[in-house]
């Protein structure tokens, strides 16, 4: 936000840095409040041509004309305070405020670390995590079981789940992406120690960027998938099966009229069984009747799902995103727990998009702004028949590049933290190792 500053002391300080309270903020021409986000509507012209870049800035930008300036800060609701920044220009003061517990909202944006995100992704094209062998070089593991992205090892009272490079869509692998197995494993670790008060979990420890040693269970043969919005391009997407003309999915009543990336007047919930080949929706009474859950295992599976979800909407928009939907897994402990298992909230099981353009882009008919697989599934769509095909075409290298840049800068904005890549040069396969033998001699200690 532009404004005059009077104070002839305050002009010979390069920079200062107050913090202040959103509500005392009165420097702005021209704000308004959109959902988590101040937008900046313009200044007014105090004098020179604004040409200097502001390191300050979040996102970085370089001023370089007198209007048409559109850039967006977060603003948190859950916090008071933010950080005002002054910048002294010649014949102005330039202010920018943004937070700084979060990162930048823009993560689409170009330039800086992520260009430099780009290019050790490009480098790493070839040292993708795509298959494991531990149960060959790992003493004690007894079998491995290939799901389409974790390769899960029986370790006796444990389970060894490795996140692997694989990207799954239309119930088939896709690629490779690099990074992507860490960046899951470590997106979903987070959420799984944000959401304890919500459930407990099966995570007993991670002993690698990729893996996640987990307590046993038996698994519930169904997905609880979450849904806040009519979107999506898979078959089973309720996109796809609202403009079919079904009314009633998974014993949800759907209202009339609606039109695709609008919100649900309340969150649903559309479960499907765990098939080999596809995910079939089913009703929660076709659950019970089935015996694949009893009805009080499904009421606190259920239950637990849509608080979830809704604890993870707050948390996204806290971050500048939209949770749109999500799936859920769940199991049992010999003592009747039910445990949060596999993954939750990562771009792999989650559509997340951009809340400051979505009211506009969706007004306007266009799709949303996307950080997750969502434009890879499109791809392939344009390309062949995914479903049917025998052989897919492969994915080009700026696709899966743009891929594992959108999932290392979701995992940085929804967790504050930087992504490191690691600099070593020992392979994917042979560190996992490694980490996971000292894992498992620990806990047998």
């Amino acid at each position: 936000m532009i404004c005059r500053n009077s104070d002839e002391r305050g002009r010979r300080r390069e920079e200062t840095l107050r913090i202040v309270h959103i509500q005392q903020l009165r420097a702005a021409l021209e704000m308004q409040t959109t959902q988590s986000f101040f937008h900046l509507q313009g200044w007014e012209q105090i004098g020179g041509e604004m040409s200097q870049s502001i390191s300050s800035l979040n996102p970085p930008k370089t001023f370089s004309k007198k209007n048409a300036l559109l850039p967006s800060f977060p603003s948190f609701p859950s916090y008071s305070l933010c950080t005002l920044r002054t910048k002294r220009l010649p014949t102005t003061s330039l202010a920018i405020m943004s937070s700084q517990q979060q990162p930048s909202l823009d993560i689409l944006n170009q330039g800086g670390h992520h260009d430099e995100l780009l290019n050790v992704i490009r480098r790493t094209l070839s040292n993708c995590l795509s298959e494991t062998y531990l149960h060959e070089t790992v003493p004690g593991l007894k079998s491995k079981t290939r799901g389409k992205v974790r390769d899960i090892y029986d370790a006796g009272d444990y389970l060894v789940l490795v996140t692997t490079d694989r990207q799954s869509a239309f119930d088939r692998v896709l690629a490779s992406i690099p990074f992507k197995g860490e960046v899951l494993n470590k997106t979903s670790l987070w959420w799984f120690d944000k959401t304890q008060h919500i459930t407990p979990n099966a995570v007993v420890s991670a002993p690698d960027k990729n893996v996640t040693i987990a307590k046993k269970c038996s698994v519930f043969p169904v997905e609880f998938v979450v849904r806040g919005y009519v979107t999506g391009s898979t078959e089973t997407s309720l996109w796809t099966v609202y403009k079919k003309g079904v009314r009633n999915y998974c014993g949800n009543v759907l209202p009339e009229g609606m039109v695709k990336n609008q919100k649900l007047p309340a969150n649903i919930l559309t479960p499907t069984t765990k098939a080999t080949d596809h995910d079939v929706p089913v009703t929660p009474t076709e659950i019970i009747e089935r015996g694949l859950m009893t009805q009080a295992e499904y009421d606190e599976a259920s239950t637990k799902a849509l608080s979830l979800f809704e604890y993870g909407q707050h948390v996204a928009l806290e971050h500048g995103l939209l949770l749109v939907d999500t799936k859920y897994e769940f199991g049992k402990r010999p003592d009747g727990t039910l445990l949060l298992i596999d993954e939750v909230h990562t771009p792999d099981s989650s559509r997340y998009w951009i809340a400051q353009s979505y009211e506009k882009r969706f007004q306007n008919g266009l799709e949303p702004q996307n950080v997750d697989k969502e434009f890879l599934r499109l791809w392939f769509k344009e390309h062949c028949n995914p479903y049917e095909d025998e052989v897919l075409p492969d994915a080009p290298d700026e696709l899966v590049c743009e891929l594992a840049r959108r999932y290392i800068l979701l995992y940085e904005t929804i967790t504050n933290s930087r992504f490191e890549p690691p600099q070593e040069e020992e392979l994917i396969h042979d560190r996992i190792s490694r980490n996971v033998s000292l894992a498992l001699s620990s806990l047998k200690q």
